[in-house]
């Protein structure tokens, strides 16, 4: 599973990147639409999130974008809450008729809003949420009762951002939130080389990779889209 900026390195540049990440391999492209504050993830989409501001890259200017890809892979919508509500109240609509098929909101926590929550899981798309490797093994249930998709297994606390080695504890992670949910787990957070792909791999039923693909966009397309063939080519192997 991929994650891209829309509108990052530049819009025309997106698209071609989208297409590109999927004839590599890619199979499900995670799409974050650009924001202001993003608090949860590093220096690397934090800036490319600020690049594709200044491009005048929006919510909207997201949705015609994965409009115009159109790729026949899963597409995760990654947003903040703040551009959601500013897109009224048919913006899950749009995102759905742009071919989006999943929704992350990294800063709605279970609990927090009941009935937006309620909202946001009717909506058509899989309201995917995310476990820390602190959560109790209650609240990862009752996570995963409120999720649907898959759970994004966040692999070592902090911000997003390339890693040199994977969390100790992430194994353990996995094994307490598997005794809880039938749901696919997918690992992000920090996974930055094929051969981190690979491990994490053996660990869960997806690898996200994020920070590390977005770095490499700014370069070139060519070396993003490498990237993630190499990316694919050591999961296949694993």
């Amino acid at each position: 599973m991929c994650y891209v900026t829309a509108g990052h390195p530049d819009p025309a540049r997106s698209l071609e990147l989208l297409r590109g990440i999927e004839a590599a391999g890619a199979d499900i492209i995670e799409v974050g639409v650009p924001f202001s504050d993003p608090l949860a993830d590093g220096p690397v989409i934090q800036r490319s999130s600020q690049i594709a501001l200044d491009h005048g890259m929006s919510l909207g200017g997201t949705l015609d974008l994965i409009r115009s890809a159109q790729l026949s892979v899963p597409v995760v919508l990654f947003s903040y809450l703040n551009p959601l509500i500013a897109g009224g109240s048919e913006v899950l609509a749009r995102a759905r008729d742009a071919g989006v098929h999943g929704l992350l909101v990294t800063d709605l926590p279970v609990g927090a809003d009941p009935q937006r929550e309620a909202a946001f899981g009717e909506s058509g798309l899989d309201f995917i949420r995310l476990v820390a490797p602190t959560t109790p093994a209650e609240r990862m249930a009752e996570i995963s009762r409120h999720g649907g998709g898959f759970v994004y297994v966040i692999s070592r606390m902090g911000v997003t951002g390339e890693r040199d080695s994977l969390s100790a504890d992430l194994p353990a992670t996995v094994n307490r939130l598997r005794a809880v949910t039938s749901l696919p787990l997918c690992i992000g957070f920090g996974i930055s080389t094929p051969e981190q792909a690979a491990t994490v791999a053996r660990l869960g039923d997806g690898v996200i990779v994020g920070s590390a693909l977005v770095r490499a966009a700014e370069r070139s397309i060519d070396e993003a889209v490498t990237f993630t063939a190499s990316l694919r080519q050591a999961i296949d192997a694993a």
